[in-house]
């Protein structure tokens, strides 16, 4: 077992944002849990990357969204590192459709990755952060969760959540020393950004003040700075240029 060291979990950590914010605590010297579903190769690649570049990488595979698998995520981290610091809870999906034509597993597979993912992730590992009188869970959220959009309704309403339970979630664990906050990433041309149609990116472009993307980079640095932070917990960091 690794003592005095810092952990972090990173869920959907694979690719896109997850990617870059375990490659950012890597390069701090972090112990990084490389949280994956699906994508195992490129999973452990990112942990070899986060050990080379003077982290520990780690690469683990569970659905979140499964109760006994987000639990069993937490023990093995304990099991082999003795701790957790930072929970970031960033696995997602993006399941598009009018409400009127929305089909009940595509809004089920929603809510399970985009929320009842998170929930599992934040149930298991406060009990470790409740007993260490100390953590940080980080939510990725989205600016659709604070003001919608057409086509979006699942998506909308799993980030809307995600935002509720961070803010109920900083209530009931402040007081012994854990935080938690939400950050809004904005529009990222990531696996999920990218694959939207052309129509859409345009639209998002267009909304944006400055009339550019948010660099995924950008928001893993800020993530690690938040992260650090002793006394902000129960916020939501909009990191975009849409206006709200």
């Amino acid at each position: 077992m690794v003592k005095n060291t810092k952990v972090i979990i990173i869920t959907g950590a694979s690719r896109g944002l997850g990617r870059e914010v375990a490659l950012r605590f890597g390069r701090a010297g972090w112990r990084v849990v490389v949280n994956y579903a699906a994508s195992q190769k490129a999973a452990e690649a990112v942990a070899a990357e986060v050990s080379a570049s003077g982290g520990v990488g780690f690469a683990y595979r569970a659905d979140v969204s499964v109760p006994d698998e987000a639990e069993g995520m937490v023990a093995r981290t304990l099991a082999r590192f003795g701790r957790v610091d930072v929970l970031v809870n960033n696995a997602g999906v993006a399941r598009p459709g009018l409400i009127a034509k929305l089909s009940d597993a595509d809004w089920d597979a929603t809510i399970d990755a985009n929320l009842k993912g998170p929930f599992y992730c934040i149930k298991s590992v406060s009990r470790v952060m409740l007993k260490q009188k100390a953590g940080h869970i980080v939510n990725v959220s989205s600016i659709l969760g604070l003001r919608g959009k057409a086509g979006q309704a699942a998506y909308a309403a799993s980030k809307a959540g995600l935002i509720g339970l961070t803010k109920a979630a900083a209530v009931e664990l402040g007081s012994r020393g854990v935080r938690v906050n939400a950050v809004l990433p904005g529009y990222m041309l990531t696996d999920m950004g990218a694959g939207a149609s052309g129509k859409y990116r345009a639209e998002a472009l267009a909304d944006n003040l400055l009339g550019r993307f948010s660099e995924p980079a950008e928001v893993a640095d800020f993530i690690f700075h938040l992260a650090r932070m002793k006394a902000v917990s129960g916020q939501v960091f909009n990191l975009d240029s849409r206006v709200v």
